[in-house]
C-alpha cells in the first residue's frame, strides 16, 4: 500500500472547502505540511474556530484531480464490500488515520468491527470500479 500523499495545497488561500456541514473559504494557510493551521473566513475569532474543532473537513472531489496508482481517498473506501477471497467479510464503515498506518473499519453483521491496516500483508487488493477490497483473514488472525 502506498503512503498518503501530501495534498496541502488543496488547503490553500481562496479555496472552498466543507468544514462540518457548512461551506467555507480558507483565508490563510500556517503550519506544515503535516500539521496545516487554518485560517477560516466568516470565522472571527478562536471561540468560533475553537466550535469547529473535530468537524469533518473535506474538498470538492472535482479539486483533488488525478489520484496516483496504490493511492485511495477515504470516500473511495468507505461502503467497499471487504472479501476474503469469495467469503464475504463486511462493509468499510469508516477509515482510521492511525500513526501506524490507514487501517479499514470493517462492519460485519453479529460482530465486532474488524481493523484492518491499510499493508500489503493483510490488503490483497482494492478495487474501486467493482468496490470490492479483499484481504487476508489468515493474516489478520481472524480466519
Amino acid at each position: 500500500m502506498a503512503d498518503p500523499t501530501v495534498r496541502v495545497e488543496l488547503f490553500d488561500p481562496g479555496r472552498s472547502l466543507t468544514v462540518g456541514t457548512r461551506e467555507m473559504k480558507v483565508a490563510a494557510r500556517r503550519g506544515t505540511a503535516d500539521h496545516p493551521i487554518l485560517v477560516l473566513e466568516d470565522v472571527p475569532d478562536r471561540a468560533a474556530a475553537e466550535a469547529l474543532r473535530g468537524e469533518a473537513i473535506s474538498v470538492p472531489r472535482a479539486e483533488v484531480g488525478e489520484i496516483p496508482e496504490g493511492e485511495f481517498l477515504v470516500d473511495d473506501l468507505v461502503g467497499c464490500e471487504v472479501l476474503d477471497g469469495t467469503r464475504r467479510v463486511g462493509r468499510v464503515q469508516d477509515v482510521l488515520l492511525l500513526p501506524a498506518a490507514d487501517t479499514l473499519e470493517v462492519e460485519r453483521p453479529g460482530e465486532d468491527p474488524l481493523l484492518v491496516p491499510l499493508i500489503g500483508d493483510a490488503v490483497r487488493s482494492i478495487d474501486t470500479s467493482t468496490r470490492t477490497i479483499d484481504v487476508d483473514m489468515t493474516f489478520l488472525g481472524a480466519a
